[in-house]
């Protein structure tokens, strides 16, 4: 993997993970607003955004950690 190509997938995560966790607050902010219910679909919406954030971030991230562990061992 050359290094622009690095470069852009880092710069992807840090947007994945602002889109995820602002995503899942305004998902639960119109939750509420709908169902008249303040604060639990927001905090739920974030907590999912989390959870989601975590997750596509360790998947984006994994060709990095295997690429070094190759570099170590050959």
């Amino acid at each position: 993997m050359n290094r622009w190509t690095a470069a852009l997938r880092l710069t992807g995560v840090g947007f994945f993970i602002g889109i995820s966790i602002v995503g899942g607050t305004f998902a639960g902010l119109w939750l509420d607003d709908r169902l008249n219910t303040r604060p639990v679909f927001i905090l739920i919406g974030l907590f999912l955004g989390l959870v989601v954030a975590v997750y596509g971030v360790y998947h984006m991230i994994k060709p990095f950690m295997s690429n070094k562990q190759d570099k170590e061992n050959g």
